[in-house]
């Protein structure tokens, strides 16, 4: 076992030569007469123990201990005064200065020994403890990203899901979620619905937007896929996914623990067909009563059905879906929003034109 370093800082000669004869057998000894050769000695060499006198010339042993403590590199290593003072003021004082101990001189061998290695024995359980913990904690860490990742792939699998029964939508999710990022990001710059946006974290925002049609798993085959326009009927249907949606994330959220990307999901999955003017569905809520994760999503999604073929349509180029989402400003979408589309909709062209 490697042995461990004190340091004995005192300016009494005498003291110097008893603490070397009662500790150098046992510990790999540094004895100094004052403080600024401590300080020097502690660029090369960092101990496990200080004994440090206090009453010395130049630098005392409460202004020693302050310098220890207040810097990052020494604080943390353990300090017992050596005194002859027996006041309790002057041990109040600096016990609560960071001193661990205090040490009557003259010392006795047994008791200077013995008060030195329970202070080691406490200061490597800390150590001990310390270590434990940092690696429990990382081990935490690593099983709880174990989980999130198992978690957000079996919600991966539920959007693709979605995709697979809605026929030729084609990479629709990924899409969807790299505008909405495009329009977040534009949003923060200029501080557009700032206040609103308080508290979203988008590492949940962007990911929790593929499960806004996760209700389509629950419409027939036969509407979802259906080649020409949907009966009044059939349109009622089909406008159920967004409710659908919201109870299908309610009933997975239940199952696991609360967190902001459940929040955003279902506002996605519940309000993305709202329209600014009240026609929308399935609430038919206008303006700012319409959430904005709704309102986002409704020109991400909106953008994406234009540029993308379907059972009753063929895909149309991006600037029609542009010139769509422009015109119907205050109409179908937020104008806000509209103005912050207007000023990345390239960027939405090289996303559909790349993904498609």
């Amino acid at each position: 076992m490697t042995q461990r370093t004190i340091v004995v800082v005192d300016d009494n000669l005498s003291n110097l030569t008893l603490s070397r004869s009662i500790l150098k057998e046992r510990y790999d000894l540094y004895t100094l007469p004052s403080a600024k050769y401590l300080f020097e000695l502690l660029e090369n060499v960092i101990p496990d123990l200080i004994l440090l006198d206090i009453e010395m010339p130049e630098m005392n042993g409460y202004e020693a201990i302050r310098i220890l403590k207040s810097d990052a590199k020494f604080a943390e290593i353990p300090v017992i005064f050596l005194t002859a003072r027996e006041d309790e003021a002057s041990e109040l004082e600096g016990l609560s200065l960071g001193a661990i101990d205090y040490i009557s001189k003259p010392f006795t061998p047994s008791i200077l020994l013995k008060r030195i290695e329970n202070q080691l024995l406490i200061a490597s359980q800390r150590k001990e403890l310390e270590s434990y913990n940092k690696d429990l904690e990382a081990k935490v860490e690593a099983k709880t990203a174990y989980i999130v990742r198992t978690h957000e792939r079996i919600l991966n699998i539920l959007s693709e899901m979605v995709e697979f029964r809605d026929d030729v939508t084609g990479r629709h999710i990924e899409r969807t979620q790299k505008y909405l990022k495009i329009l977040v990001d534009k949003m923060v710059e200029g501080g557009v619905y700032q206040s609103e946006m308080e508290g979203w974290d988008v590492d949940f925002l962007i990911p929790a937007a593929q499960l806004h049609d996760i209700g389509k798993i629950a419409i027939s085959d036969t509407i979802l896929n259906k080649p020409g326009k949907l009966t009044p009927e059939e349109f009622e249907i089909m406008k159920k996914h967004t409710t659908l949606g919201v109870q299908i994330i309610d009933r997975i959220e239940r199952d696991t623990e609360k967190n902001n990307y459940f929040f955003h999901a279902k506002l996605f999955a519940g309000y993305h067909h709202e329209k600014w003017d009240a026609s929308g569905y399935p609430y038919g809520l206008s303006g700012e009563t319409i959430p904005l994760q709704g309102r986002l999503m409704a020109i991400a999604d909106v953008y994406d059905a234009i540029i993308s073929p379907r059972p009753y349509k063929k895909a149309m180029p991006p600037d029609m879906a542009k010139s769509f989402i422009l015109g119907a400003s205050g109409v179908h979408f937020d104008p806000l929003l509209v103005e912050v589309f207007s000023g990345v909709c390239d960027d939405f062209e090289k996303i559909a034109t790349q993904n498609l």
